[in-house]
């Protein structure tokens, strides 16, 4: 077995815990807590208030992200939005009310446990133009030039391989679609031994890179006008340790050139 599919295989196995209500993601209970959380980081940190008010705990519950993708996306309606590793649903919950009818929301994500509790609270929220697809984001099940917007939420720092990401996600992306990205990144790298930690990779920690170098995986994937459009301290929702880089939760932003 190669070292992705050992990674793709702790991930998942990680994600299926949590949406079991197993584990948190980062170890412990911490309830609607972030992905790389502590027990002080919860959804309401991450989202406006007004966003998440009305949406039942059994997505607020499940949503392990590291920041707001969708409002950073500033989507419009009758757009088609791709989330990648959609988890039990909320970015794609949001996204799907401001497309609005005439737009489609698809998510994409590898963890059995995790697609049935998306498709059960659509069911429960009764939404309509939101469609949750089995995959893996270095693998798109998705037509090319077919999506608008790609958000994603803490989740390609989990991915062992992002340079095939970012290829993915401009093959799927129209000319002139955008991405809007929340994401686990660093200031310097950490060392071949903490980056063999597996589950501290996939508690959102060691799988994460450098940002000049996620930058330049996008550019070199064909992005342009990336931008870090914000970069804070990511210490309320990982707990770094002397021996590792500088860790940041940052909002990154690409566009698809026409």
């Amino acid at each position: 077995m190669s070292d992705q599919n050992i990674i793709h295989q702790t991930v998942r196995a990680r994600y299926g815990s949590i949406a079991n209500g197993q584990v948190s993601c980062c170890g412990g209970s911490t309830g609607g807590a972030s992905c790389c959380s502590n027990e002080t980081t919860s959804t309401a940190l991450l989202y406006d208030e007004e966003l998440v008010a009305d949406l039942p705990v059994d997505v607020t519950g499940l949503s392990h992200g590291c920041g707001d993708p969708v409002t950073i996306a500033a989507l419009r309606p009758g757009e088609i939005v791709l989330d990648l590793g959609s988890g039990g649903g909320i970015d794609c919950f949001l996204a799907a009310r401001q497309v609005g009818e005439t737009g489609y929301v698809i998510g994409v994500d590898m963890t059995p446990e995790m697609l049935a509790k998306a498709n059960a609270n659509k069911a429960k929220l009764g939404v309509e133009n939101v469609e949750f697809r089995a995959g893996q984001i270095e693998a798109l099940p998705v037509d090319d030039a077919s999506v608008d917007v790609i958000i994603s939420n803490c989740v390609i720092n989990l991915s062992p391989d992002k340079a095939a990401v970012f290829s993915e996600a401009f093959r799927v992306l129209k000319p002139g679609g955008r991405v809007s990205i929340s994401d686990i990144v660093t200031e310097g790298e950490f060392s071949p031994e903490l980056r063999a930690d597996l589950a501290q990779w996939a508690e959102c920690v060691t799988g994460a890179i450098d940002v000049e170098q996620y930058t330049s995986l996008m550019r070199a994937a064909g992005f342009s006008n990336i931008q870090v459009v914000n970069k804070v301290d990511a210490t309320g929702i990982i707990e770094p340790k002397p021996v590792m880089p500088r860790i940041y939760s940052a909002r990154i932003t690409a566009v698809k050139p026409i």
